[in-house]
């Protein structure tokens, strides 16, 4: 067997990493999870600062963190176990308190399996505090040159009044990142859990979710959801605040 060595590249205002899609990142069917690919549009993101020496300890020494606010993505084709994906990630300018992001995921062929769209907040660690975008201090924000076929993040809500109550989530352990709340990519796997048992094998075609509120250890999100034809939409509520919202659209 020959063994492959995994590239990555960076060019001015982008970053691309080779990925293979290994056997926990897929489901029973063997197609990527989303909780996978929510982790690899946060991962990539870290590694592209990383590389540019605006590492997560930099930037905390810095007072000035990104959280994740919402994220959008289309599905072309989901890949599978043993896929090696060229995950390619651009900054894309600023709207109002987001600094957004954008992604697409090629195949050995380059066709695009994947792209997404993310919107970030700038916050101080030690205080909680959103900042301003131009306060930002590692670098200047540049701008995606090329369009990414993917809807735009979106706010997502439950009609007033509507939807089901759906088995409570506990915050364990093992959901938590190094900022002591529940990874993003973590919302994934919280969302199929609780999916009918019909749509968590149903092919996927695009996926939404707004991160509002951190959850940590300890703590209980209370879900409700709603089935609409050919969609599902969930919402994660923490003492009366909402925690995440999510949309999943179905082939």
């Amino acid at each position: 067997m020959t063994l492959r060595s995994f590239g990555q590249r960076q060019t001015e205002n982008s970053y691309t990493r080779e990925v293979e899609l290994a056997f926990a990142d897929c489901d029973r069917n063997g197609s990527v999870r989303p909780a996978a690919l929510l982790s690899l549009v946060a991962a990539v993101a870290g590694y592209d600062y990383d590389a540019r020496g605006l590492t997560y300890r930099k930037l905390y020494s810095m007072g000035e963190v990104f959280l994740l606010s919402r994220i959008a993505l289309r599905i072309h084709r989901r890949p599978v176990n043993r896929e090696v994906l060229a995950v390619t990630t651009w900054e894309d300018g600023v709207h109002a308190a987001h600094m957004r992001r954008v992604y697409e995921m090629a195949d050995e062929t380059g066709a695009v399996c994947v792209s997404a769209k993310s919107e970030w907040v700038l916050v101080d660690p030690a205080e909680r505090k959103i900042l301003r975008p131009d306060s930002f201090t590692g670098k200047a924000i540049t701008v995606c040159p090329r369009t990414i076929d993917c809807p735009d993040c979106r706010r997502i809500a439950l009609p007033k009044g509507k939807g089901e109550d759906l088995p409570a989530r506990p915050v364990r352990w093992s959901d938590l990142d190094g900022n002591g709340h529940v990874y993003s990519g973590n919302y994934g796997d919280i969302v199929w859990d609780a999916l009918p048992a019909d749509l968590q094998g149903a092919p996927l075609a695009a996926l939404y979710i707004n991160y509002s509120r951190e959850a940590t250890l300890g703590e209980t999100v209370a879900l409700r959801g709603l089935r609409e034809d050919g969609a599902y939409t969930m919402e994660g509520w923490l003492e009366g605040e909402r925690c995440f919202s999510c949309r999943c659209e179905f082939c």
